[in-house]
């Protein structure tokens, strides 16, 4: 059985950080952050060998690369920001941030509290239609 992590900081996580370069570091940390802003109550893991938060399922997860860092909302949370996420490279499901531009925090936060309110949303109609609260 694992132990949950109560004090919302994850000793994997802080090593998948540790070891990127300082730039790429402190990116991550920011995006680390911002996403905890956003999601205080989510549980931050290690998921795909990437950090993710998963509250009442999965949120988002984020990833280091050479030229940029990974952000992955899930398809909806690229869909619902489309417009705001025009300037960067992406796909259905994920965005890239390169490394030699601020990351758009706000945005970030935005997103992820957008996908916190989609899955209690589906938690909660999957209890309706169960017939428990």
């Amino acid at each position: 059985m694992n132990k949950v992590n109560t004090t919302g900081k994850n000793p994997d996580v802080d090593r998948y950080i540790a070891g990127f370069p300082d730039n790429v570091r402190e990116l991550l940390m920011q995006l680390r952050a911002a996403v905890r802003e956003a999601a205080p109550e989510a549980e931050e893991v290690i998921s795909y060998q990437m950090p993710a938060y998963r509250l009442q399922g999965m949120l988002v997860y984020f990833a280091g690369y050479k030229n940029h860092i990974g952000f992955y909302p899930t398809s909806s949370g690229i869909k619902a920001f489309k417009q705001e996420l025009s300037a960067y490279k992406g796909a259905k499901g994920t965005v890239q941030f390169p490394l030699d531009k601020p990351l758009p925090l706000d945005i970030i936060k935005k997103i992820v509290a957008f996908r916190v309110a989609e899955n209690l949303q589906k938690t909660g109609s999957k209890r309706e239609k169960n017939g428990s609260s």
